[in-house]
């Protein structure tokens, strides 16, 4: 890891406790032989968590035909990958405090939709979707730990961040590392898998490093489409003006692409049910 990025964690009583049901829930990702009701299960062993999964459940974006009053209910009406994931984002929600410098609400709505964006490359690039939809998740997390060490930095960061893309440049001038880096930090710490850690640490300049990570790859395009999609710009255009390189190099169809966010919709919209 880069010492830069280390540093953000020399006070270990600012590391965030990784939800014991979140940890559960990760290694269920490497379980062929998981359940729904497995899951369901462990999510209703946090009271809170099962309240906001039931809150998502009934909400218009899932549109249930009949109230949902049950996890089971939940379970059977989101279905395994959406029970999973929305589960983890609820727990990555709750690990980490408020922090000065970054608005809570628009952080992790930024951060669901590049989970969401995350998930639709993915699947266009045959990449794990629900594996990079968790790395999409966490993408932007390494800044809440340079938020509670620099909060002055980080908010400036923001406020001249307006180019989707341009965070990490200008957190590199500042800091010598980028969230991304920092993420990575985090996610060992964490006892991610590997293969994670390696995509959050080559997600900065993915086009520089070889081995070529597509993962890595996948996670810097999506944070450029939620800036993109947060700054109320088109995002298949953003996307194509700030990394045209690395579009081509992972021979994007651009087309295909804009049909499948037309078709996706508001990707953070969970949000506000995921904060309260």
């Amino acid at each position: 890891m880069l010492a830069a990025a280390e540093k953000f964690f020399s006070n270990h009583n600012a590391l965030p406790t990784m939800p014991e049901v979140a940890s559960r829930l990760l290694r269920s990702f490497d379980d062929d032989r998981i359940s729904l009701g497995a899951i369901a299960e462990l999510v209703s062993k946090d009271a809170s968590l099962a309240a906001k999964v039931l809150r998502l459940a009934n909400s218009a974006r899932y549109s249930p035909s009949h109230n949902i009053s049950t996890l089971q209910d939940a379970a059977a009406a989101l279905g395994m990958d959406s029970l999973r994931n929305l589960s983890l984002a609820a727990c990555m929600c709750g690990a980490f405090p408020s922090v000065p410098g970054l608005d809570r609400t628009l952080f992790w709505r930024h951060s669901l939709a590049t989970a969401g964006y995350a998930r639709i490359l993915s699947r266009m690039l045959q990449l794990d979707a629900d594996t990079t939809y968790l790395a999409g998740l966490m993408m932007r997390t390494g800044q809440l730990m340079m938020a509670l060490s620099d909060p002055g930095q980080v908010a400036d960061v923001e406020k001249h961040a307006a180019e989707p893309g341009s965070r990490f440049s200008l957190e590199m001038h500042r800091f010598a590392c980028t969230h991304a880096d920092v993420t990575a930090s985090l996610a060992q710490h964490w006892h991610f898998p590997s293969t994670m850690v390696e995509a959050f640490k080559d997600a900065n300049a993915p086009m520089e490093i070889r081995p070529f990570s597509l993962m890595a790859a996948v996670l810097h395009m999506a944070e450029v489409l939620a800036d993109a999609q947060q700054a109320h710009e088109d995002p298949v255009k953003a996307l194509n003006e700030a990394v045209p390189e690395l579009v081509a190099h992972v021979h994007l169809d651009l087309d295909y692409l804009r049909a499948k966010l037309d078709a996706a919709g508001d990707l953070s919209s969970d949000a506000d049910l995921l904060l309260h």
